[in-house]
């Protein structure tokens, strides 16, 4: 009997966004944030990204610094606000209809993502994803810090997260199947049974190309 599991990067790819982009977006415009180039500085660490070159150590300290000092109860509600208001209208209808055919079906579902896991949880609760993965961070006094607990779900972070996870795991899995964008996470793609590109970046696509993975055109 064949028992799959489907994984799932998160941003640009079920979400016609950067979904860490839209939570810094949302926290400017509620004026939780009022450091000036805030987001501008923002675009250039995800241009790294883009590319490849994101120090993480870097930006988590850019990301995580206006929120020193603030409870994790009232990060959640403030979370809970941004997807309800910004992320939930980016949420690829096609991902949406595939995520539902899954559930039908009995198939597990896995969100595996470089954001910060408070993000990538909560979002994987609203979309109805059974198990969410995202860089764990070390809490301090009630609060976030910008220290990385464990290994962080970024490159080939993602591999060794997704394979303790299975070790972890009663069910066999017969096959994998994964879904991303970005080029980061080519290790995961050739880890996995079967590789889909959603709207890839140029390098993946290339990648890809020559790889034979499937390419998908999702839009709003």
């Amino acid at each position: 009997m064949s028992t799959p599991l489907y994984v799932f990067d998160m941003d640009e790819t079920l979400f016609d966004a950067d979904c860490a982009v839209l939570w810094h977006e949302f926290l400017v415009q509620t004026g939780r944030v009022s450091q000036p180039g805030f987001l501008e500085q923002d675009a250039r660490l995800m241009a790294l990204y883009a590319d490849g070159h994101l120090d993480m150590e870097e930006y988590l300290n850019f990301c995580i610094a206006p929120l020193y000092g603030v409870p994790t109860e009232t990060v959640e509600q403030w979370v809970n606000q941004c997807i309800e208001t910004k992320i939930m209208p980016r949420f690829f209808p096609q991902a949406r209809t595939l995520l539902n055919t899954l559930k039908n079906d009995g198939v597990e579902t896995v969100i595996i993502s470089a954001s910060a896991s408070f993000l990538v949880h909560a979002i994987a609760r609203h979309i109805g994803v059974d198990t969410a993965m995202g860089i764990d961070l070390v809490e301090k006094d009630g609060g976030y810090t910008s220290e990385i607990r464990g290994t962080p779900s970024y490159r080939e972070g993602k591999v060794a997260r997704l394979a303790q996870w299975l070790s972890d795991q009663p069910t066999l899995y017969t096959e994998i199947h994964f879904y991303t964008d970005s080029i980061n996470d080519r290790p995961l793609c050739e880890f996995a049974d079967h590789a889909y590109l959603v709207n890839p970046c140029p390098q993946l696509q290339d990648l890809g190309e020559r790889k034979r993975w499937q390419q998908l055109h999702w839009s709003l």
